[in-house]
């Protein structure tokens, strides 16, 4: 034993491990079991945990698409849900329901209103168009109107601005045949209604 600790004297690594041998033996099993342990159970269990913790991640992704997915499906629905409720209520309460109401509308409350604004209704007619691939058909009028021009240009803003739904397609203003004269106004307007096939 002495000769382990003796300066200078070269010890063989054999005789070391015979005289420490059945410290070694243990030792070194219990090194292997450790070694045999990490291999076949450690590093296993560390690769499924990492191999998990990326499929919990994925998971969550696909998850929160999936609700985000879901939540614009439904966005989309109350959408369209109330865009169907607005047209509906459009058709209902907006527009003329027929023809009949059209042309009250166009020819009878627009004759009104020019009285009212001291502009004269000389003529007019009114011609029913069907529109394809569309539940409404159109109405088209158009009046030829004398006044001046603060009387016609108010007529116009109220039609503009009224509740009732006229479109003015197209206004052509002529000068009278002398200064005295009044304006002359060719005036197109249209409105809709919901076909007679359509209406339920």
């Amino acid at each position: 034993m002495k000769a382990l600790f003796t300066h200078g004297t070269d010890v063989p690594w054999s005789r070391i491990i015979a005289d420490h041998r059945r410290w070694l033996i243990p030792v070194g099993i219990v090194l292997a079991i450790n070694l045999v342990v990490l291999i076949a159970v450690v590093m296993p269990m560390r690769r499924s945990a990492e191999s998990g913790t990326s499929q919990a991640e994925q998971s969550a992704a696909a998850l929160n698409a999936a609700i985000a997915d879901l939540k614009d499906a439904e966005a989309t629905r109350d959408g369209q849900s109330q865009a169907s409720k607005d047209l509906e209520r459009f058709y209902g309460e907006v527009l003329p329901q027929n023809i009949a109401s059209a042309r009250r509308l166009t020819q009878l409350k627009l004759a009104q209103m020019a009285r009212s604004h001291e502009v004269t209704l000389q003529s007019g007619n009114a011609v029913p168009e069907e529109l394809r691939n569309s539940p409404l058909e159109r109405l088209n009028v158009r009046f030829a109107l004398a006044g001046d021009w603060e009387d016609i240009r108010q007529f116009i803003y109220d039609i503009e601005t009224g509740p009732d739904f006229m479109v003015i397609d197209n206004v052509a203003l002529a000068e009278g045949e002398n200064a005295n004269a009044p304006l002359s106004l060719l005036l197109e307007i249209s409105t809709y209604y919901r076909a007679a096939n359509d209406v339920k």
